[in-house]
């Protein structure tokens, strides 16, 4: 065991603690138990995610001599089979708004205050992956779970602190399997980044997010950049493997899956069925799986315009939200919708109001198509996208789960 001597981190043994020494992140975040907790992870994975960012590998080899993704007739009886994912927590039965943004102090306050039913705090694709936010976001979501976050903008001579009243419902959002963590290492390797991001959050917080949060159920997570259902499994192990560290209930832990790859959209039956005791919902990832049909080589007819011309009114974008939302409510999850690019304008009302109807159409699509909830860009747009769900929703419910009306999707 090493010891924490002049500003060092004390460290399980084969762990090697490479960023920049902090006494807050050595007392709150990086302690030896949580150190430990992240490494038995990633010796447990390691090798299944080599695996699987190798087959990542095969198939994009297999893409660019001309094959295109598909459903896997292996796994026909899983698409075709009668089942369904554990019943959604009732904490979380009604997500129709969601917010999203950077696990920074500031944000975080402003988001668990700002009306939504969700907070998802990010650690992926909203946050640069530096050593000082990670940590310091660790930080963030543990004072934010216990309740006693609060900032001070000197610049506005503000303080912000969380709201007496009902609060957003906290979800995290980890890196990708195929990202390392360049500053912590585990017998002479980088750790797997999403097992750093998840087993820190879990470790220090999920018998305080039960409490206060999740109703007995929990800690809630986002799962990103997924491409097969093994990717879930090895997820779906992670949390089993957690659940009896912590020593709670199978199934506390739930995740809503980001369908954001082309390859994934093909799997999402199968990726259900992996997380079926821990699932919570897919999430239409819009613009990056625009991108991941761009990256993806294939025919030359499959070639797309300019992206203005490319939205969720085209055939082949509805195609892949309608099967979202009948995959989801056939195995008894949500179905969450996507986030339109428009944010408010400031200092010039016709161009806002613009940009709001632009919103509102966008959201009224999608509950018409069945999605049981949707993500806000900005705090502003919350009450516009609310006033929305709570128009069309059927039978008022806070939820359309019930529902799966295209089966050609």
């Amino acid at each position: 065991m090493a010891t924490s001597i002049n500003g060092y981190y004390d460290v399980p043994e084969g762990v090697d603690v490479r960023g920049r020494y902090d006494a807050d992140f050595a007392a709150a975040i990086l302690t030896t138990e949580a150190l430990w907790f992240v490494a038995e992870l990633h010796r447990e994975f390691r090798g299944r995610v080599r695996h699987a960012m190798g087959r990542r590998r095969e198939a994009q080899r297999r893409y660019d001599a001309g094959a295109v993704p598909g459903f896997d007739p292996a796994t026909r009886l899983v698409r075709e089979g009668e089942w369904a994912c554990a019943p959604v927590p009732p904490a979380i039965a009604d997500r129709t708004v969601e917010i999203t943004g950077p696990a920074e102090r500031k944000m975080v306050i402003n988001a668990l205050n700002s009306g939504a039913k969700v907070f998802m705090a990010d650690f992926e694709d909203a946050l640069s992956p530096s050593w000082e936010n990670l940590m310091r976001g660790q930080v963030n979501l543990r004072d934010a779970v216990g309740g006693t976050i609060s900032f001070y903008d000197e610049s506005r001579n503000k303080l912000y602190k969380l709201n007496d009243d009902k609060l957003a419902t906290l979800f995290v959002r980890p890196r990708g399997w195929h990202l390392p963590e360049a500053h912590i290492f585990v017998d002479g390797e980088p750790a797997i980044g999403c097992l750093v991001d998840f087993g820190l959050y879990f470790f220090h917080n999920h018998a305080a997010f039960r409490a206060t949060q999740g109703e007995g159920f929990g800690p809630f997570f986002y799962l990103p950049k997924m491409e097969h259902s093994r990717e879930a499994k090895i997820w779906n192990d992670v949390f089993e493997r957690s659940e009896k560290f912590a020593g709670i209930e199978m199934g506390s832990i739930r995740a809503t899956v980001l369908i954001e790859t082309l390859p994934a959209v093909f799997q999402m039956d199968e990726i259900l069925y992996e997380l079926r005791d821990h699932s919570v919902g897919l999430n239409c990832g819009r613009w990056d799986y625009i991108f991941s049909y761009v990256k993806t080589p294939g025919p030359p007819d499959r070639l797309l315009p300019d992206r203005v011309h490319v939205g969720m009114a085209q055939h082949f974008m509805r195609s892949y939200s309608d099967l979202l939302i009948r995959t989801c409510h056939r195995r008894g999850v949500h179905a969450i919708g996507g986030m339109a690019a428009q944010i408010p304008v400031k200092d010039d009302a016709a161009a806002n109001e613009a940009a709001l109807d632009l919103v509102r159409h966008d959201k009224l699509r999608e509950v018409r198509a069945g999605h049981d909830g949707t993500w806000a860009a900005h705090p502003a747009l919350i009450p516009a996208i609310a006033a929305v769900f709570a128009a069309h929703m059927r039978d008022g419910a806070p939820h359309q789960i019930r529902t799966a009306d295209r089966d050609d999707a």
